[in-house]
């Protein structure tokens, strides 16, 4: 059949103005955000309902087009992206964009795939509920690709990854047949957990098209801190001492270098820093409760009276207001994007156990350095769970594409040393091309195997985001 027959065929489930055939229109789906990967697609599909993605998967399956899902294009590891080949379609869940239902007394909401971060955070906040997954691309990601890629963010300290939120899913599976799982049970014990399979198998599986997900109980009282310290271990020290006195009032604690703080004061627009002497390192802490009669800024006053004491902590800032609050945690979430602005960065999303964490940074950053002398690690992220994000900027006045194509040589050196500290290659940010093939080194032949197996049952004509993951 011609390729003009399918996109007819598609228009008429989904209408002609949700088939995309013009390069003008296809563009923004074509290309990652940092420009890593550029696809082409005879077009794409922007279904508006799950019953027509069940269609068009099940008019592919029987024609054997190859389909790659895809959220709001802000995933990291290129799976969201066609090949250069051109036999791929991209299916955009953006229209499906419903709220279906809220439960404050439940604590649950389910919401379509396509529903954006933000939009699902503000829908929680209105029935005075809290929406815990937190990150720098909430504007814009979308829950399905959230969920497709187990992202993680700077919350899962206190209430885990996106896994960890979810209650039950409507699924679409690659031959078109809908499942229907989308559960509020806390406890079901009925055999095999089946979202969980989908759960960050990121499109490989099926096409997430609903999630019904966990709510929590909004924060009456916050307190966030903006600390300077010397170095990693200290950091690890004051985590400590925090986890002790807070328990799970402890909902935020990321690690930030200050060449990262320098790159956000100078590119991120109302950027300034908070803290009037520079640090080698710094350290911003939240603590929440959801009761008004919790003491907790006399928790974090204590917490840091003892770092101070035990000369941990050279400076903080307590955040004074809420718009103070939003502008700490815009440096931190702000520090992926400025690092462009900086030339080329070689990214690394590790994680390794978090007492490991001082160590780990001491020798990956030695090691980087010694690779690329000149070279400006820009190491951040979340200490509280392990994951750090191993940026390195390159050196001041370097080539840019001759840096870049140090890549897969600098990725070999900080995965050897992650490796070594019994960690992993991805934490938060999935496998999709371009972690594929570094699965081989860091998974068993028999964890492959099986991992391939359900590829099999689920998608044996290997149709759906073909060539991700494995």
């Amino acid at each position: 059949m011609e390729r003009n027959s399918h996109a007819d065929r598609f228009a008429e489930i989904i209408g002609a103005g949700n088939v995309l055939t013009t390069p003008e229109d296809k563009a923004p789906f074509l290309v990652e955000q940092r420009d890593l990967y550029r696809g082409t697609a005879p077009m794409v599909l922007r279904p508006g309902s799950t019953e027509e993605v069940s269609a068009v998967l099940t008019y592919a399956y029987e024609n054997g087009l190859k389909i790659v899902p895809q959220g709001g294009n802000t995933g990291l590891v290129g799976g969201q992206i066609p090949t250069e080949t051109g036999d791929e379609i991209v299916l955009c869940l953006g229209r499906m964009n419903k709220v279906r239902h809220v439960d404050p007394d439940g604590f649950t909401i389910t919401v379509d795939s396509g529903v954006v971060l933000e939009t699902l955070q503000n829908e929680a906040e209105k029935v005075d509920r809290l929406f815990p997954l937190s990150l720098g691309a909430q504007g814009s990601c979308q829950i399905g690709g959230n969920i497709s890629t187990n992202a993680g963010g700077t919350a899962v300290l206190a209430y885990g990854n996106t896994r960890d939120l979810v209650l039950g899913l409507e699924v679409v599976l690659p031959n078109g047949d809908i499942w229907n799982g989308l559960r509020t049970l806390r406890k079901d014990n009925t055999g095999y957990d089946l979202k969980q399979l989908f759960i960050g198998a990121e499109g490989t599986l099926g096409i997430i098209t609903a999630a019904s997900l966990k709510l929590f109980p909004k924060p009456k009282k916050l307190e966030v801190a903006f600390i300077g310290l010397a170095s990693p271990h200290d950091a690890l020290k004051l985590f400590s001492i925090t986890k002790a006195q807070a328990g799970p009032v402890l909902t935020g604690f990321e690690i930030l270098p200050r060449i990262g703080v320098d790159f956000c004061v100078a590119h991120l627009d109302g950027a300034r820093d908070p803290l009037e002497g520079t640090h080698d390192w710094y350290v911003l802490m939240e603590l929440s409760s959801g009761s008004e009669a919790f003491p907790v800024r006399d928790l974090m006053e204590s917490i840091l009276g003892e770092a101070f004491e035990a000369g941990l902590v050279e400076d903080a800032a307590f955040a004074q207001s809420l718009a103070q609050v939003k502008d700490f945690w815009h440096i931190r979430h702000g520090m992926s994007e400025v690092q462009k602005h900086e030339g080329g960065s070689i990214k690394h999303d590790v994680s390794v156990p978090v007492a490991s964490i001082p160590a780990f940074l001491d020798k990956a950053m030695a090691a980087v350095t010694e690779f690329v002398p000149g070279c400006r690690p820009v190491p951040f992220g979340h200490l509280g769970d392990g994951n750090i994000h191993f940026n390195v900027s390159q050196p001041l006045g370097a080539d840019k594409e001759d840096y870049l194509s140090k890549w897969d040589e600098m990725n070999a050196i900080v995965h050897g040393i992650v490796h070594d500290f019994h960690g992993s290659i991805s934490a938060e940010h999935g496998i999709g091309r371009l972690k594929r093939d570094l699965l081989k080194g860091v998974k068993s032949e028999l964890e492959l195997d099986l991992m391939q197996r359900v590829k099999a049952a689920f998608d044996p004509k290997d149709l759906l985001n073909p060539g991700r993951v494995l």
